[in-house]
């Protein structure tokens, strides 16, 4: 197995203050080709940090499929039920629970097992037979990172391809450049037994010169490059392609011309190619752009993990400013036994001064937030998972999909408001929902300015659920607190 890349590059003191505390907690940031900056340039071109730092943190899409893919590369056994919808509903439901049942190949069995996989994820029981299945099917599907999705169209990508045919038979699409490379490094792992079974990168920079003949198996890029090199500089030969993946359709269409481009690219294969298409949530949008794309389908959907606050006990602190949220902070932290707590602020300025006042106690933090790159995010989220430190600050960056069984306390240092001033109580839910879950007990403190309480209430409301207050110098109080 061998892949190819040509070409191309795979207030002022308090300012300084923190900015010199806060080069020491990161280290330089590599820009990532593929992720977009949340930072807006000034006219001049140059970059104000301290409204950089103002901001709230905003949330990239791509940004955190790739960070989930790097923090679930062992695979995750999901809690969600998985719905199967057949486009034959009379025809026999089959699923696996060994590899062995699929009939593979030899050496595409070797490369399953070399990867460390020995039996079926949930999702891969269900799935793997409609996508190895003679007439090929084609099928929708929902799965998150880490429940062996990547793999499983891998395996069918592997299996449809013929060695001696020296021409582009299978395409998947991804959002960016760093996801296209993550599916890659699947498939060299995967297919390391295969012989003369090649991979090919169509993304940005790597530059094929005018009047290659592409001789590889299988193509994985971003649209728009795929899009240039089959109907531009004709390079590959849709109507040849067997199997047809579209991954992270939900990163997909909350990209500004992919969805379009991705249709164009469909409507140009044949009626035979085998269509898969994956997203890791189902809204309206994502599904009405899976109906266009993926005609006659199986569906595989999840049934919604329900996120609950009933086994986490919530408290409020009123303070007056910042410094008094963090002395209500400490006197929390040391009154009460604690496994690790994550600390989530709204603003990048906010989690940089806390993690700085924390440092200088003495607590052992990590701040996690989005102007560092996604490599960087995912060391600091294994080091906490390992418990080398113990106190996580975190923007909204964090506020899905990490799990981790220690954490037993949450702290909303600020609270998740919306651009309307109003509580965000979606951001709220999954926030809280760091502590409490896998069936253990919880701990929630919100910090809270005086003029933010009628905010707080209608949280309250809204989750029908018990905040109670807090006095943050009844140290007795404090100590009764149990999990």
């Amino acid at each position: 197995m061998a892949s190819l890349l040509w070409g191309g590059d795979a207030g002022a003191a308090e300012n300084e203050r923190l900015n010199s505390h806060f080069s020491n907690l990161v280290h330089p940031r590599k820009n990532l080709r593929g992720i977009r900056s949340t930072t807006i340039p000034n006219i001049d071109g140059s970059l104000n940090a301290e409204e950089e730092d103002e901001e709230d943190d905003v949330v990239d899409l791509a940004a955190n499929s790739l960070l989930n893919k790097l923090i679930r590369q062992s695979l995750v056994e999901s809690s969600h039920r998985v719905e199967v919808l057949q486009k034959d509903p009379s025809s026999p439901l089959y699923s696996v629970k060994t590899f062995e049942e699929l009939r593979l190949k030899e050496e595409l069995l070797k490369g399953i097992y070399a990867m460390g996989f020995n039996r079926p994820s949930k999702i891969q029981e269900m799935a793997l037979p409609m996508m190895l299945a003679h007439p090929p099917q084609n099928l929708i599907a929902q799965s998150q990172s880490g429940t062996g999705k990547t793999a499983a169209f891998v395996l069918a990508m592997l299996s449809r391809v013929n060695a001696l045919e020296l021409f582009p038979q299978c395409l998947c699409l991804a959002p960016t450049y760093e996801l296209a490379l993550q599916t890659g490094r699947v498939v060299e792992r995967m297919g390391k037994f295969c012989v003369d079974v090649e991979v090919m990168y169509a993304i940005r920079g790597n530059r094929i010169p005018r009047g290659t003949e592409v001789t590889k198996q299988i193509i994985i890029g971003t649209p728009g490059t795929v899009l240039d090199w089959c109907f531009k500089r004709k390079l590959i030969d849709l109507t040849k392609i067997r199997v047809f993946v579209l991954d992270e359709a939900d990163v997909m269409i909350d990209t500004q011309g992919f969805s379009d481009q991705s249709i164009r690219i469909q409507r140009a294969l044949p009626s035979e190619c085998q269509m898969l298409l994956f997203s890791a949530t189902f809204e309206d949008s994502v599904w009405q752009f899976a109906e266009r794309i993926i005609p006659d389908p199986n569906v595989i959907k999840l049934r919604k993990e329900e996120l609950t606050l009933n086994n986490i006990r919530q408290y409020y602190v009123l303070c007056e400013n910042r410094k008094d949220k963090y002395q209500a902070l400490c006197n929390i932290y040391g009154g009460i036994t604690i496994g690790q707590a994550i600390i989530f602020c709204q603003t990048r300025r906010n989690a940089k001064w806390l993690t700085v006042e924390m440092m200088q106690d003495g607590h052992q933090v990590s701040l996690l937030s989005g102007e560092l790159t996604v490599e960087q995010r995912a060391s600091i989220i294994q080091r906490f998972r390992d418990g080398k430190e113990k106190v996580l600050i975190t923007t909204n960056v964090c506020a899905r999909g990490i799990d981790v069984k220690q954490v037993t306390i949450v702290v909303n240092f600020d609270l998740p408001i919306n651009q309307s001033e109003e509580p965000d109580y979606e951001t709220y839910l999954h926030r809280i929902g760091r502590t409490g879950r896998f069936g253990k007990k919880g701990l929630a403190f919100n910090m809270i300015e005086v003029d933010k309480l009628p905010l707080l209430m209608k949280i309250q409301d809204h989750f029908n659920s018990n905040i109670k207050q807090l006095d943050p110098e009844d140290l007795d109080e404090i100590e009764k607190i149990e999990y």
